[in-house]
């Protein structure tokens, strides 16, 4: 019998170490082939947008080095899954006897996803090899507590982050401190390797400049994942309590997420080298805070696996009445930081830059979007979809739900977010707001976050004309504050009918 061949699947863990179902199938013996399956139609309504393809791209060509490195290979397809894993399994697991012998050579292994459409296509792709004879293993390695291991007394599922927080606290804590996976010395290759497309062969890079920003702002390895890692355990994460929202602080977060979405970096390795001692009595404080947004992340996907319709329908049922606006024009002008509202354009401008925004951003951003616009919040999901590197459906449909007042343990909807009064507290000097909108850099810091309110003469010196050099605001913040507040009582009021009915 030919000796058997272990396929690692990779999807969004895309590195070497600390990976468990790398380590299993090194474990079993035998020739270890990484395999990469392009098959965005399987995402559902969902597929990778144009800045996560940039980031993909230059990703699994990392991990190509990597697994040479170790002495195996990546071999890439593209198509259906199962399709394509059937063929590989009949092209390595052996090419003497009937095929179906040649199939119970291979064993397959993959970490789990748990969107819905994913969750979806494992379920039928295990099912699939499974009546081929391969035998398959999957494995956590994205998240500290699976979505099913959280549960209320009532055995029910969160909708409040505290508790939440406190279960997972509990859950993570039996293995948190475990050291991760080492990466393994060395794989075993294929005396004969498959074909393989190369990377490009996926066409995931756009025919235009825009990539450019983001490589420049970002160093796509699973080795830059690390050592970003430790550079925010060496110093800033000390401050990450009191400095995480000052938007002109280019450390004052932890810039990680794009590497934890695209598994270049384990959560536990992130969670592990949180919780050691020898850097946990300096910095309480930071460490505290900063494992909430990591538990943020665990709730985020704990909501979309229990409820899987929200990336298109409000978890509130009360939010199916709010009456949203359709205006392109306005939903252009957000898109293209030209507001008039200098914090929100600058945030918008940074994501179009570099495929990212500080998190205080997104919130004004966002909250200014629903509720001064009043667009519909899934408009700004979709387009922070699409030019987010750390792009994640879990996380954005959270956000983007708790902001506009209609997911778990959201914000009220009454909470509309002066950007003016934002912007003078989360970035005094306007540092964030001159960075990203160099128009606006001559005038002083009281003008820069409301321009529209400078004297004449100020805005002459600083050689800015508003309409021209940088807009007006396209809508007055007392006026959206009551239209919002307007529409949120005429809300109820339909709801309350429609129970009284």
């Amino acid at each position: 019998m030919a000796e058997r061949v272990n396929l690692v699947w990779f999807r969004r863990d895309l590195r070497v170490d600390d990976h468990p179902a790398l380590a299993a199938a090194v474990r079993a013996g035998g020739p270890v082939v990484g395999v990469y399956v392009w098959s965005p139609r399987e995402d559902g309504p969902w597929p990778p947008g144009s800045a996560a393809k940039v980031w993909l791209h230059h990703a699994l060509l990392d991990l190509e080095k990597s697994l040479a490195k170790l002495g195996s290979r990546l071999v890439i397809r593209r198509g259906g899954t199962l399709e394509e894993l059937l063929k590989l399994a009949q092209e390595v697991g052996g090419r003497k006897g009937r095929p179906s012998d040649a199939k119970r050579n291979v064993a397959i292994y993959w970490t789990r996803l748990y969107e819905p459409a994913a969750l979806a296509r494992d379920q039928a792709l295990a099912k699939g090899l499974s009546e081929k004879g391969i035998a398959t293993q999957t494995f956590n390695g994205s998240l500290l507590c699976e979505p099913w291991e959280i549960q209320t007394q009532q055995d029910k599922p969160y909708q409040v982050f505290t508790p939440f927080y406190h279960a997972v606290m509990k859950c993570a804590s039996l293995s948190a401190c475990q050291a991760p996976l080492s990466v393994p010395k060395r794989l075993e290759g294929l005396a004969r390797w498959p074909k393989s497309l190369g990377v490009a062969d996926l066409d995931l890079l756009p025919d235009h400049p825009w990539p450019r920003g983001i490589l420049q702002a970002w160093t796509i390895s699973a080795k830059a994942g690390r050592e970003l890692l430790d550079q925010f355990q060496s110093g800033p994460i000390r401050r990450y309590a009191t400095s995480r929202d000052d938007l002109a602080l280019e450390d004052g977060t932890s810039r990680l997420s794009p590497y934890l979405h695209w598994g270049q970096l384990s959560i536990q390795r992130v969670w592990q080298s949180v919780c050691q001692p020898s850097r946990g009595a300096k910095n309480s404080a930071g460490k505290s805070a900063w494992l909430r947004q990591l538990i943020w992340r665990e709730f985020s996907h704990h909501l979309l696996y229990h409820f899987p319709h929200t990336p298109a329908q409000p978890l509130r049922e009360s939010f199916r009445h709010m009456k949203w606006r359709q205006d392109a024009k306005a939903l252009a002008a957000w898109q293209q930081g030209r507001t008039g509202y200098p914090l929100v354009d600058a945030g918008m401008r940074q994501l179009w830059q570099t495929g990212w925004m500080h998190n205080r951003a997104r919130l004004v951003a966002a909250s200014f979007l629903c509720k001064h616009l009043r667009q519909p919040w899934l408009a700004g999901a979709r387009w922070f979809w699409d030019t987010l590197v750390d792009a994640d459906l879990a996380n954005n449909t959270l956000g983007w739900q708790w902001t506009a007042g209609c997911g778990a343990d959201a914000a009220p909807y009454f909470r509309v977010f002066n950007p003016s009064l934002q912007a003078q507290r989360f970035d005094p000097q306007g540092s964030y707001v001159a960075r990203w909108i160099p128009p606006l850099a001559g005038l002083a810091p009281p003008w820069r976050h409301q321009p529209w309110l400078a004297p004449a003469e100020t805005l002459r010196r600083a050689k800015i004309s508003l309409g021209a050099a940088y807009p007006k605001p396209i809508i007055a913040h007392a006026q959206a504050r009551a239209d919002a507040l307007n529409a949120y009582q005429q809300m109820r009021r339909l709801n309350t009918n429609s129970a009284a009915r």
